[in-house]
């Protein structure tokens, strides 16, 4: 942990660092909402300008390695940014009390780098015909997006999109030490944002190449994520995590009495 040094919030020169501070973490946060909605329609096809499945058509080697590569961007910044050795390091060089908002800010333009430059691959892996079973499957695939949403506010939605710590910083006070919690789904699954998302990305009435693409390596990342977080949250929390982990399912909804 970074050395906290209490300067008095009467100093004005402070009052504006803060202000500015909070301004930049309210930016950072509405620069989030605007991309999630916007992943909400890139993906479900809806309303935004770019869909998955939208765009002029390119070689199919162009269009994989294009979208590969964005997909890896944000997860090699979504991954390392995250990560406690490189927050040590980050948080020499800006306020800690922002660190969590420039992580959410960059994530969020990286996203949305992705939305601008992805190129699709319109051919159809699956197509549901019938009505009902197809509007079953559009509407899980909202219920997993209402899971992700759900998830966030059952932690601390703003403490994890970084607009509990600017405004901590801006009325002076700490950021409280985390408490290790497991609210309703988290009783169930260890990771819900996480099967959230899986569940919007994969539950479609019709499956494009591209789509079929973006969810199957997104998944694949969202493993390779758990894998590093679950890490972090054993150093964090120790055997209370380690406890927690052999008793709940990381992705199958389960809880293993004992």
């Amino acid at each position: 942990m970074t050395e906290t040094r209490v300067i008095s919030p009467a100093v004005p020169g402070n009052r504006i660092l803060r202000f500015t501070a909070f301004l930049f973490g309210a930016v950072s946060y509405i620069t989030f909402l605007v991309t999630i909605l916007y992943a909400i329609g890139f993906a479900e096809g809806l309303v935004v300008p770019k869909t998955i499945d939208t765009g002029a058509e390119s070689p199919a080697l162009e269009v994989i390695a294009v979208n590969l590569a964005l997909m890896s961007l944000f997860a090699v910044q979504h991954s390392v940014m995250a990560r406690k050795q490189f927050k040590q390091w980050w948080t020499r060089f800006i306020p800690k009390s922002v660190e969590r908002s420039t992580y959410v800010l960059l994530a969020s333009l990286t996203l949305l780098l992705l939305f601008w430059q992805w190129r699709p691959l319109p051919a159809v892996v699956w197509h549901v015909e019938e009505p009902a079973i197809a509007t079953a499957l559009t509407g899980l695939s909202f219920l997993g997006w209402v899971i992700v949403f759900t998830s966030t506010f059952l932690i601390n939605h703003f403490e994890l999109f970084g607009l509990h710590q600017v405004a901590n910083n801006l009325v002076g006070r700490k950021t409280p030490v985390p408490i290790f919690r497991t609210p309703l789904f988290y009783n169930f699954v260890r990771h819900p944002i996480y099967l959230g998302f899986i569940i919007a990305f994969w539950a479609a009435p019709t499956m494009s190449t591209g789509h079929l693409l973006f969810a199957a390596v997104t998944t694949a990342y969202i493993f390779v994520g758990i894998l590093l977080e679950e890490r972090d949250l054993v150093d964090m929390f120790g055997d209370e995590y380690r406890r927690y982990r052999q008793q709940v399912s990381m992705l199958v909804p389960w809880r293993r009495t004992i």
